[in-house]
């Protein structure tokens, strides 16, 4: 069965006192399942990002200890920071990372919310995904009025809690919710005005500002508002007035693409009575929340952003078009911070992003992408960025595993009195280097007069990448596969029950330990065909390296074979052997068929060119 994995990001109202911080954290580490990986606290914000993942149960239990021990230590009425908030614990919520649903998670911040109103004597609102009602969705609208206004809205009816308790003022009121992965994400500018940063917040936000003429550069703001009125409705985002609102409305729909009720909406204004209303313009991007604020901290200005989908807004399309904004008000965008984490996918995509921007292959490493990321987004600007610790879901090997070992003990290890590692890890090991030799030679040869050739070297040096690292996992779990085979054969079997069982699992393991090196074949076929490519694609001065890579890739397949054939004399399954039989025997041709094609084509190159070198 799959693990079940989720993510939980609570925000806590305090970012100075960090005895208060560690009390906080150590109260939500100290439960058994749960893996605490990020506690990013700011001094001017005056809160703490806490980001922990486990299994339900155990983030549902570290999420309540959160809310009690921040109750404890942290006083609502004597707290100040520049980021908007509602209690000691502001906002909680539940992410689904692996093997759970959202609505799964909406139903662990429900639990959550009801069992915090009832120990705790806080109230709880709920949001996103796990929101009551429709208008609840939104956490801006939930935390709406923020600490200081929220005695008063309690007494709301229309802003009853979803669990009712009575009022603290030193511990507020607590937000809980489900919702996809946030990225939070500020862009830092060279300048200590706030109004610098708003003004360009307010362009990028999906709900956008209200929308002013004339003098709208170099800051939007200088320009005179507008207004709806009786047959003449203005678009925010361009020129046009329609004589009726619906006449707008559909201009805005069909020309700028987004609904003009539902912004009006976002924005408190009431689209069944526009006349007399200002008018509002729609940002750049969707799924993206910004304000601007000014961190003494840093002494700069900062566009403060949530990007709540960065699949369909990723962070370095936002901070293009925050450069270029900042660019037409004499402005620079000095760089960019990540606050808590950011996924691998997300970093991944951004790497790639400016790795492209610069005419440069993506078919390298993916730490080399991450860290053309890091530099391309200046996110060591203001603070440290260490990929190893902000990105979550970041691909590792084991510390024990046997590709974290040094070549030399490596080596050493494979050479000892014991049967594991073997030829299967080697053969995946060889396959690999074949793989990242294809890639080396790819690279080498991007970069040249001819586009179409370009995108075809670096399209090879992807695959490459992804068949290395394919390969490298199999180093160990070709190990692993025939430990597990070993570990069934030490199974008792003093009684006809003992017997079966071990024999079952015996074939099981040596199935395992079959499919392992099969895919290592497989794999590393793939790798010689790439290899092939490279040759011809490539430059003649790396065509040996190629060479070379044909070859490894080649051993990686006979060695991949020899493995699963050696097993198959102890199979009682006759229809699968036979089977894995005529698998081995079509790979081999297609292994030896391929390495022909490709040392004949290579041999031929290299006397032509040393029957030139000779004229």
């Amino acid at each position: 069965m799959a693990r079940k994995l989720v993510e939980c990001v609570p925000n806590i109202s305090e970012g100075r006192d960090a005895a208060k911080i560690r009390q906080v954290t150590e109260a939500i580490a100290a439960v058994p399942g749960v893996s605490l990986l990020d506690v990013d606290p700011g001094a001017d914000t005056n809160r703490t990002v806490i980001t922990f993942v486990g299994e339900p149960e155990a983030v549902l239990e570290g999420a309540f200890r959160c809310i009690a021990e921040a109750a404890k230590v942290i006083d609502m009425r004597q707290h100040k920071g520049a980021h908007p908030r509602m209690g000691a614990t502001d906002v909680v919520p539940f992410v689904p990372v692996e093997g759970i649903s959202m609505a799964d998670c909406a139903k662990l911040a429900r639990r959550l919310g009801q069992r915090v109103a009832a120990e705790l004597a806080i109230p709880v609102y709920l949001y996103e995904a796990a929101a009551s009602r429709p208008e609840r969705r939104n956490l801006a609208e939930v935390r709406r009025g923020e600490y200081e206004g929220l005695e008063k809205k309690l007494q709301d009816p229309a802003w009853t809690p979803d669990f009712v308790a009575p009022y603290n003022a030193a511990t507020g009121a607590t937000i809980v919710g489900a919702r996809e992965f946030l990225v939070a994400y500020n862009v830092t500018l060279n300048s200590h005005d706030k109004a610098h940063a708003t003004d360009i917040a307010f362009e990028l936000r999906e709900k956008g500002r209200v929308a002013r003429r004339g003098r709208v550069k170099p800051y939007y703001q200088a320009g005179e508002l507008i207004f709806y009125a009786e047959g003449s409705f203005p678009c925010g985002n361009c020129d046009f007035t329609g004589a009726t609102f619906q006449e707008t409305v559909d201009h805005c729909a069909s020309v700028h693409g987004y609904d003009l009720p539902a912004l009006m909406r976002m924005n408190d204004v009431d689209p069944a009575n526009p006349v007399g209303q200002k008018v509002r313009r729609r940002g750049t991007f969707a799924h993206c929340k910004a304000i601007g604020w000014v961190v003494d901290t840093y002494h700069r200005a900062q566009i403060s952003i949530n990007l709540t989908d960065y699949k369909q807004t990723a962070p370095h399309t936002v901070l293009e078009e925050a450069r270029r904004l900042a660019a037409e008000r004499g402005l620079v965008v000095t760089g960019s911070e990540i606050v808590g984490l950011v996924p691998y996918q997300c970093l991944l995509a951004s790497g790639k992003h400016y790795l492209r921007a610069m005419g440069k292959s993506t078919g390298v490493p993916a730490s080399d992408i991450l860290q053309s990321a890091v530099f391309s987004m200046g996110l060591a600007d203001v603070a440290p960025f260490e990929v190893e610790k902000k990105v979550l879901g970041l691909p590792a090997y084991d510390p024990k595993a046997l590709v974290s070992m040094p070549v030399h003990a490596f080596a050493d290890e494979v050479s000892r009195d014991t049967p594991a590692p073997g030829g299967g890890s080697i053969a995946a090991l060889a396959g690999s280097l074949g793989a990242a030799l294809a890639s080396m030679v790819a690279n080498l040869a991007q970069g040249g007069p001819d586009a179409e050739k370009d995108a075809k070297l670096i399209a090879l040096a992807e695959r490459a990448q992804a068949i290395k690292d394919q390969l490298l996992i199999a180093v160990d779990d070709d190990t692993n596969a025939f430990n597990a085979f070993m570990d069934a054969r030490r199974l008792p079997d003093g009684t006809p029950d003992e017997k079966a069982h071990r024999q079952a699992a015996m074939q099981a393991g040596l199935k395992i330990a079959i499919d392992v090196p099969l895919a290592t074949a497989k794999a590393s076929l793939g790798a010689l065909e790439l290899a092939g490519e490279a040759a011809r694609l490539g430059k003649v001065a790396s065509i040996t390296d190629a060479a070379v890579g044909a070859q490894m890739a080649h051993a990686g397949v006979r060695g991949g074979l020899w493995n699963v054939i050696i097993n198959l004399k102890d199979i009682t399954d006759p229809a699968y052997v036979a089977d894995m039989q005529a698998q081995c025997a079509d790979l081999l041709k297609q292994s030896t068929e391929k390495l022909a094609d490709i040392t004949g084509f290579i041999d031929q190159k290299l006397m032509d060119r040393l029957a030139k070198a000779k004229k």
